[in-house]
């Protein structure tokens, strides 16, 4: 089985859930993602393509896999900063 995700990379936990508020409160994941993202996924929109079991870091996967389709999740802490995951299929 394969997710599809995009995600948001920054380093502290205010900014994470300072971009969590403005996309609840209508702002774009995609565009979010090109301004504040510190993954090159960023320039993508922050798109990740899709990705098997085993292929993320373990809290990074198990938020991917244990969400739905078009579910924000975050912030996720991994060893990189503070995730924003949206998925997309």
């Amino acid at each position: 089985m394969q997710v599809r995700a995009s995600h948001i990379l920054v380093p502290t936990l205010a900014e994470a859930i300072n971009l969590q508020e403005q996309i609840t409160g209508g702002a774009d994941f995609g565009f979010m993602a090109k301004l504040h993202s510190k993954c090159p996924s960023g320039q993508n929109g922050g798109d990740l393509g899709p990705f098997g079991r085993g292929m993320m870091v373990k809290p990074f996967e198990d938020a991917a896999f244990g969400s739905n389709v078009g579910d924000v999740i975050g912030p996720v802490q991994t060893q990189f900063g503070y995730h924003l995951i949206k998925r997309t299929a």
